[in-house]
């Protein structure tokens, strides 16, 4: 569309006009050939002065231009949002009645601003206002909402996790080692490397009220289940179930089914440099990711006690690994027909302003290793989290057992056996084994803490001389395992980790000598 003229131009104009006519003038009056080169001069000063009006002319043209194309963007986008504030409010509402004040209020404004020629600065606050209420409501839906096929709510966790390692002697595992093997000369010097694959993922989903229980689910994997047969395979490693549980809550009772942590023994060392097996395991930390069926019932007491009783049954284990990785044979848990029984009971109270927990448990699982050969496990446990003062805690846990290879006991060995363990002939012998750990946390404050724990799995020297040619799945030789930590744990921010952590192991074996080792590691993670 055309437009005339406006005033700023009319101006300008007038402006030249005026300094034509003054140098015409004054060309005239100079008659003598002397003025001549003044008259030169001033036409070349006037013609230099009218291209800079014209210069001015046409930038304050383009100004206009641009403020009035901002202006109607502006327009439209404000628009745009009392659409999006309209059809939001009627949301809400339907959703949980009557919308908050501060949705209203935006919302009135955002029609007074469209329909009331109000300033230009006066639209944009609006504006702005509005969008930001916007952007919060979507990012309120989006925190409390993982889009999924059904219509309850699913979160997603994990963590990032980068681990620089270096081992000086022989260790098990390179990464998150748990005892010392024989050194050999391809080990004994130690290594360096690092590793991402006890980074996590996990999905917890809020499901519906049934028979007046809340329904949730948890599930957890991470990358540490093997590696593939590849070229630099130990970079990718394979993705593993942990934990995959349906919990049902009422109030005082609990229903939980799936594979979930071992409930008679629910406390670990804090440690980011082994999260693909707790920390200590096979060295005084009994644990297994195992499915299982087990009640929980809580009874409060007076002064802010409370007592959990929680029973359940388990899949048998043994800790035998299995024969082959395509298909699924029955464990020798397994194939006596009947599943693991577990009990526990704990205390819970208040000292310090701090809670503490004192508890105790029971475990029983028979086994058939073939040929009629029958073996009884069973544990007895106890574990405690004591705040000794603000700041500092003492935890850990003790227990007792035998044939408990299927919750880390013995180094992971059930039974020894007298000679070829498919040979009928062959005797066996239940392992009994006794350990636990301690250890100290210290909360300097929210960011920074430290902790420090020492545990030990000892077998018992006279199952393991039993046989003075035994087998095993595992190594038979190997006989007390200790091994102790100490690390501090930073977080600059709620999401972010940074953690070092030294470790040191020590194993004996029955017929040879005892081997130590030890690691640094450093770790870097980012919680999602």
């Amino acid at each position: 569309m055309k437009r005339g003229i406006g005033l700023q131009d009319l101006a300008l104009m007038l402006m030249a006009a005026m300094l034509l006519a003054g140098t015409m003038a004054r060309a005239q009056s100079l008659s003598t050939p002397g003025a001549r080169d003044d008259q030169i001069s001033a036409i070349h000063d006037l013609r230099e002065q009218v291209q800079q009006l014209r210069s001015l002319v046409q930038a304050m043209r383009s100004d206009e231009a641009q403020y009035h194309a901002q202006t109607e963007e502006l327009r439209q986008e404000l628009q745009a949002t009392r659409s999006q504030m309209a059809a939001l409010q009627s949301s809400l509402t339907n959703a949980a009645g009557p919308a908050p004040a501060n949705a209203e209020t935006a919302a009135e404004s955002a029609a007074k601003a469209g329909s009331s020629p109000l300033p230009l600065e006066d639209r944009v606050t609006s504006l702005e206002e509005s969008t930001q209420l916007l952007a919060g409501k979507v990012d309120e839906q989006y925190q409390t909402k993982v889009e999924s096929a059904s219509k309850y709510r699913v979160r997603l966790s994990g963590i990032v996790l980068l681990n620089l390692f270096s081992n000086r002697g022989s260790t098990d595992n390179q990464d998150f080692p748990s005892y010392v093997p024989q050194p050999t000369s391809a080990n004994a010097n130690g290594n360096f490397g690092a590793t991402m694959r006890q980074s996590e993922i996990g999905l917890e989903i809020f499901g519906p009220h049934l028979a007046g229980a809340r329904v949730t689910g948890n599930l957890q994997a991470d990358f540490a289940g093997g590696f593939p047969y590849i070229t630099n395979g130990v970079n990718s490693g394979i993705f593993r179930l942990r934990i995959a549980s349906l919990r049902m809550d009422w109030g005082n009772t609990s229903v939980v089914a799936g594979q979930d942590d071992l409930f008679l023994s629910p406390l670990s060392p804090t440690s980011f440099a082994s999260l693909a097996v707790p920390a200590l395991s096979y060295a005084g930390n009994l644990w297994a990711w195992t499915p299982q069926v087990r009640v929980e019932r809580r009874f409060t007491l007076p002064n802010e006690q409370k007592i959990t009783l929680q029973a359940g049954f388990l899949d048998n284990l043994s800790g035998a690994p299995p024969y082959t990785q395509s298909y699924r044979s029955p464990d020798p848990g397994e194939r006596s027909s009947q599943p693991g029984y577990g009990l526990r009971t704990s205390w819970t109270g208040n000292v310090l302003g701090r809670t503490v927990t004192l508890g105790t448990a029971g475990y029983y699982g028979r086994q058939d290793w073939g040929f009629n050969r029958h073996v009884d496990g069973w544990a007895g446990m106890a574990d405690a989290a004591i705040p000794l003062t603000a700041r500092l805690t003492l935890s850990g846990e003790f227990y007792r057992g035998r044939a408990i290879g299927g919750l880390g006991g013995g180094l992971g060995r059930s039974v020894l056996f007298s000679g070829n363990p498919l040979d009928p002939a062959t005797q066996i012998l239940g392992l009994n084994s006794i350990g636990g750990w301690s250890g100290l946390k210290f909360k300097a404050n929210a960011k920074l803490e430290f902790n420090g724990a020492f545990g030990l799995d000892d077998p018992f020297i006279q199952d393991l001389r039993f046989f003075p040619a035994g087998q095993s799945y595992i190594n038979p030789n190997l006989a007390q395992n200790r091994s102790g930590l100490v690390n501090f744990i930073y977080r600059p921010r709620s999401n972010l980790v940074l953690s070092t952590e030294y470790r040191r192991l020590h194993t004996s074996e029955v017929i040879s000598d005892s081997y130590s080792s030890s690691q640094v590691n450093m770790v870097m993670g980012v919680l999602f």
